[in-house]
């Protein structure tokens, strides 16, 4: 697998907010980082009405 087409820059904002490492955002499936970023925003959502 290769590691997912986004900038450095985009990729320690995603690290920071889902406070993983970031070896481990770059390396993970796509789809899997797109489930948790909704799963954040939905959180989100809800904290602020």
């Amino acid at each position: 697998m290769r590691p997912l087409q986004i900038s450095a820059e985009t990729a320690l904002k995603i690290s920071k907010s889902l406070n993983m490492p970031l070896e481990q955002i770059l390396h993970m499936p796509q789809h899997i980082l797109l489930a948790k970023l909704a799963e954040i925003e939905k959180k989100k959502g809800q904290e602020n009405p």
